[in-house]
């Protein structure tokens, strides 16, 4: 936040050392990374991809067979006791 003290003259309408507070705007141009920066954006690692009838193994509901594939967004999984549909990304579950 950028702070300006109006203590001049032109500025009539306030009283000696009274500040106003000026929010300061974004730029419009995206910030340069360098390569050798230690803070790098961080890499997003690849999906892993299920087909219909790939063995999985869940860190919760343990082993499964997938039943179905919505794109890039879900798979359904049988886990024998129950069925559940696990969102991407598919971190706490496996090929087998």
């Amino acid at each position: 936040m950028t702070v300006r003290s109006y203590n001049t003259p032109a500025a009539g309408s306030l009283p000696p050392g009274r500040r106003i507070l000026e929010p300061m705007t974004k730029s419009a141009v995206p910030k340069r990374r360098l390569s050798t920066s230690p803070f790098k954006d961080p890499v997003t690692p690849a999906c892993d991809r299920f087909a219909v009838g790939d063995r999985v193994t869940h860190d919760t509901y343990g082993l499964g067979q997938v039943i179905g594939v919505e794109e890039d967004i879900a798979v359904l999984v049988d886990f024998g006791s129950q069925q559940e549909r696990i969102p991407t990304p598919f971190s706490k579950m496996s090929h087998l």
